[in-house]
C-alpha cells in the first residue's frame, strides 16, 4: 500500500482548491492531455495549424518594418507551414495619440510589408494602438473625424466589423473587439451589444464543433502579474486595461458551452498558458517583443504557433524567429 505523508496531502489539497493549472509555454508543443484538454483520441487528426502573431508595433524607426517582413517569412518558410494567420492587434506602434500624418506612415508601412511578405490568408483583430485619435489631446482630434477610433483600425485591416465569426476545417472562430474606449483611455471589456452576440453566436454553434476565441487582451492571463511592478504597493491589483475586467462573466458564458477549446491573446508581450474549466488560455507574446528594442522580461522576439485537432484538442508553441534588435 502507497505511504502518504503530510506534505504530500497538504499539496494534493492545494491544487484541488485552485482548480486551475499554469504551464510555461516553450518550443516544444505543449502536453495535449494538460487540464484544459480532453484525452486525445487514439487516431485524431490535425484540423488546422495557424500561426498567432501578434503586438507587431511596426514603424519606421529601429527596423520594424524589416523585422515584420523577417517574422512573416519565417512563418512562410516552415517545413510544416500553417493555413492560416491570426494577427492579434496592435499592428502599428501607436495610432491612439498620434496625428494623422504619423499615423498614416505606420499604417503604409503595414500594408506595404504584408502585401509583399503574406501569402497566407489572414484574420485581424483589433488592438488599442490600432484606434486612431483615442487620446484626443495628444492626436489632437475631436472625435468627429471621419476615420477616427475603430473606423481607422478597419481600414487598417480591411475588415467590416470589429467582431466577427468563421468557420475553417470543423472549427469556429470567434474574433472579439477587447477595447472599450474611456475618456482617453481604454479597458478590457466587451460592450452589451457584443457580448450578447457572443452569446447568441455559441448558442446556435453546433455543440460538438470546437472554438477558438481571439482577443487582444487577454481574458485570463498569469503572465498579467508581472506586467510591471504590481507587487510592490503590497497587494495584486491588475489593472482593467491589462486583462479583461470581465473575465468572470465570459467565464460563466464559456462554462455552458464546453465546445469553447482555446482562447488566445497577446497584449501583454510576455507568453503563458493558463487552463481553466476547460480552456486553455494562450498569451502568445510579441512579435516585437520590448517594443523592437530587444527581449522583453524572459521572452524574445516571436509568434505562437497552433495546432488544431478534429477532437477539440490542441498543441502549442512560441516560436522565436531570430530577430536582432537594432538602436536606430
Amino acid at each position: 500500500m502507497a505511504r502518504f505523508t503530510r506534505r504530500d496531502v497538504l499539496m494534493a489539497g492545494g491544487a484541488v482548491a485552485t482548480g486551475w493549472a499554469l504551464s510555461a509555454c516553450s518550443p516544444s508543443p505543449a502536453d495535449p492531455t494538460a487540464p484544459a484538454q480532453p484525452i486525445a483520441k487514439p487516431h485524431r487528426k490535425r484540423a488546422l495549424r495557424v500561426a498567432h502573431m501578434t503586438d507587431v508595433h511596426v514603424q519606421p524607426e529601429k527596423g520594424a518594418g524589416e523585422g515584420l517582413a523577417k517574422c512573416l517569412q519565417h512563418i512562410h518558410k516552415l517545413a510544416d507551414s500553417p493555413q492560416l494567420i491570426l494577427q492579434g492587434g496592435d499592428a502599428v506602434m501607436d495610432a491612439c495619440g498620434v496625428e494623422a500624418p504619423r499615423a498614416r506612415v505606420q499604417a503604409d508601412l503595414w500594408k506595404r510589408t504584408l502585401k509583399s511578405n503574406c501569402t497566407i490568408p489572414i484574420e485581424h483583430c483589433i488592438g488599442n494602438h490600432d484606434i486612431w485619435g483615442m487620446e484626443k489631446k495628444a492626436s489632437l482630434t475631436t472625435g468627429a473625424e471621419p476615420s477616427w477610433g475603430k473606423k481607422w483600425a478597419l481600414d487598417l485591416y480591411g475588415i467590416e466589423n470589429r467582431y466577427r465569426t468563421f468557420d475553417r476545417n470543423g472549427w469556429r472562430f470567434i474574433v472579439l473587439d477587447s477595447v472599450t474606449i474611456g475618456n482617453d483611455t481604454y479597458v478590457g471589456k466587451l460592450d452589451e451589444e457584443q457580448f450578447a452576440w457572443l452569446g447568441k453566436t455559441l448558442a446556435e454553434t453546433d455543440p460538438k464543433m470546437p472554438v477558438l476565441v481571439l482577443s487582444h487582451i487577454p481574458i485570463l492571463s498569469a503572465s498579467v502579474f508581472f506586467d510591471g511592478d504590481l507587487e510592490k504597493s503590497g497587494k495584486w491589483v491588475v489593472p482593467a486595461a491589462w486583462m479583461h475586467i470581465d473575465a468572470r462573466a465570459i467565464k460563466n458564458l464559456f462554462h455552458k458551452h464546453p465546445n469553447v477549446k482555446v482562447c488566445l491573446s497577446g497584449h501583454l508581450h510576455l507568453v503563458d498558458r493558463v487552463d481553466y474549466l476547460g480552456v486553455a488560455y494562450l498569451c502568445n507574446g510579441a512579435v516585437s517583443a520590448n517594443w523592437w528594442k530587444g527581449q522583453h522580461q524572459e521572452f524574445r522576439e516571436g509568434y505562437g504557433l497552433v495546432d488544431l485537432f478534429d477532437d477539440g484538442t490542441i498543441e502549442h508553441q512560441y516560436v522565436e524567429y531570430g530577430w536582432t534588435a537594432r538602436n536606430g
